[in-house]
């Protein structure tokens, strides 16, 4: 490693050491918010300082066993040992160079989810809740929780809309390269003939605001109270307690009507209001900053097909990678991590050849 990322490290290295006393100081632990701050930053930088110890290690063992190669009966054993450190040495550089590109701010939140049918009318609608239960299915292997917010079944099955939030260790982090128009093409079950028919489903991820009083001010918003209903209109209740919240200057409109109550309600719309226009003044930045990230995975846009779902050959591709696996059945059980890891090792990659 160069100079500069060596001092960078000492330099990590000094403020992990100052910021473990501080958490022993019994004037920080008494301050419950000083000590979370603090603990924070510790966290965010511990893996990475491991590393560099790990790192200097090695090169400790590597100069004790260079001293040992003068003896002819210490030589061979000495030979390995460096060999060994010098593997780890190469892997251990990679590790650590990979933990100092900057996190995105929002790696580490809560998201919200929106599922809606595109084209394709019915077939889409059924594709959409094909979607919600393949997320579903991973959302529990990664023992993250999931709250419903809001979601509209059709006669035909499936869903026209579905939004949700999921809670969990650094949720956005995996799931924020789902946004898009994902594609299916398949025999729907109303085609008498056969064939094969393409329909579309859009998904937005949103990290989910800390605060939503931060980003939203109440004297924009219109709140609108309905009843809530499920399927072919058949009211779920009796009373108004599906909530509908307009922002006025955006246009943005949200709802909710799965909640127990009024209140629930109200406060699950708040959150997803919160968090696209959260997401909408996040675009303004970027596109201010760097053109909307023109990365090669692309924006995350719903308008942009990211990725294809073909049944007929058991096949699902990323466009944004170029990635195929001819293992869709195993995908709709929710084993979507074969592909979450390429993207987040394409994202990576791209971004260590930025740094070089």
């Amino acid at each position: 490693m160069n100079k500069n990322i060596i001092n960078s490290l000492e330099n990590l290295e000094e403020q992990y050491e100052s910021l473990s006393k501080k958490l022993n100081d019994d004037k920080i632990t008494s301050d419950f918010n000083k000590y979370n701050e603090i603990n924070k930053k510790y966290k965010s930088i511990e893996e990475v300082v491991l590393k560099f110890k790990e790192y200097k290690n090695c090169l400790k063992s590597i100069d004790s066993s260079k001293e040992l190669l003068q003896d002819k009966e210490m030589r061979e054993l000495a030979n390995e040992e460096i060999k060994i450190n010098e593997a780890k040495i190469s892997q251990l550089e990679k590790d650590i160079k990979l933990l100092l590109i900057p996190k995105s701010e929002f790696d580490d939140k809560n998201i919200i989810m929106e599922i809606r049918g595109a084209v394709g009318g019915d077939e889409a609608n059924i594709f959409a809740g094909d979607l919600y239960e393949m997320y579903n299915k991973y959302f529990e292997k990664k023992k993250w929780k999931v709250n419903l917010i809001n979601s509209t079944e059709t006669e035909a099955g499936g869903l026209s809309n579905v939004s949700f939030e999921v809670d969990g260790k650094n949720v956005y982090s995996f799931m924020k390269f789902e946004s898009g128009s994902h594609r299916v093409q398949r025999v729907p079950k109303t085609e008498s003939l056969g064939r094969v028919h393409t329909s579309v489903a859009t998904v937005a991820v949103l990290p989910k605001p800390d605060k939503v009083e931060s980003v939203v001010n109440l004297n924009d918003l219109r709140i609108d109270t309905y009843r809530a209903s499920g399927a072919g209109g058949q009211h779920v209740n009796k009373t108004d307690s599906a909530i509908r919240i307009t922002h006025v200057p955006t246009g943005i409109i949200v709802q909710s009507q799965d909640g127990r109550s009024q209140h629930d309600n109200k406060a699950k719309a708040m959150e997803i209001l919160a968090a696209k226009i959260y997401e909408l003044e996040l675009d303004k930045q970027k596109q201010k900053e760097s053109n909307l990230r023109k990365d090669a995975v692309g924006k995350g846009e719903r308008s942009e097909k990211i990725r294809t779902y073909n049944y007929p050959q058991n096949r699902v591709t990323d466009h944004r990678i170029s990635l195929t696996l001819n293992k869709l059945d195993q995908v709709m059980e929710g084993n979507i991590d074969e592909i979450v890891n390429a993207l987040i090792a394409d994202e990576q990659q791209r971004k260590l050849d930025e740094n070089n």
